[in-house]
């Protein structure tokens, strides 16, 4: 008489299988893109639109072609961040829109004080996201170039420049006593040299 073969006994597989398929799902992470850190400025009710003036505004337009144009120049990417403090650092402005602390050429065709300057970022759809974030990245260190410049001057004592008085205050570690007083102090900088950096709507291709 032949021998049957001993069976499997597959009963416990389903559970093994979910048991299985719930650690995968413990253990495993999932990495998610961070978007731009950037915080939209709260709605108000306008009922007359200032005025701008065209020498206020410093524009930077990055084509499909990854081409950055600004002032419609063409410029490399090495040398974005020195024209936009040259604009921003202008001073051109009289009477009461003078700027005292501006250490700029004081060109009357180009912006009045920082107060007044706004750069305008414009891409095309096409536009190598890379590209556009190192571009952003020229134009916030502009800003943080100026700040470093007047914190420094002003704030001696203090023995760092804006950018790291800025993250100090940012941390969570630093205590309320310290983020006290290095609080009215970034204000300070920031009114001097206000960050408006103007994101338009990207050109259609």
């Amino acid at each position: 008489m032949a021998r049957k073969s001993p069976e499997v006994n597959a009963g416990s597989m389903a559970d093994i299988a979910f048991l299985l398929l719930i650690f995968f799902l413990v253990t495993t992470t999932i990495e998610t893109d961070s978007g731009i850190n950037r915080k939209l400025p709260p709605m108000e009710e306008l009922i007359d639109p200032p005025v701008i003036k065209e020498r206020n505004i410093f524009t930077v337009v990055v084509n499909k072609n990854n081409m950055i144009l600004v002032e419609e120049k063409l410029m490399d990417l090495s040398e974005v961040r020195s024209a936009a403090v040259k604009f921003l650092d202008n001073g051109g402005g009289l009477g009461e829109e003078a700027c005292n602390y501006c250490e700029g050429e004081k060109d009357r065709s180009s912006s009045d004080n920082p107060e007044k300057a706004i750069i305008s970022l414009k891409n095309d759809r096409e536009t190598d996201y890379k590209v556009y974030i190192s571009v952003q990245n020229e134009l916030v260190a502009a800003y943080n170039q100026l700040r470093d410049r007047e914190f420094t001057k002003i704030y001696p004592n203090e023995r760092m420049s804006f950018v790291e008085a800025n993250k100090k205050y940012s941390d969570p570690r630093t205590t309320p006593k310290v983020k006290a007083a290095l609080k009215p102090k970034l204000d300070v900088i920031k009114q001097m040299f206000p960050q408006k950096l103007s994101e338009a709507e990207p050109n259609k291709s």
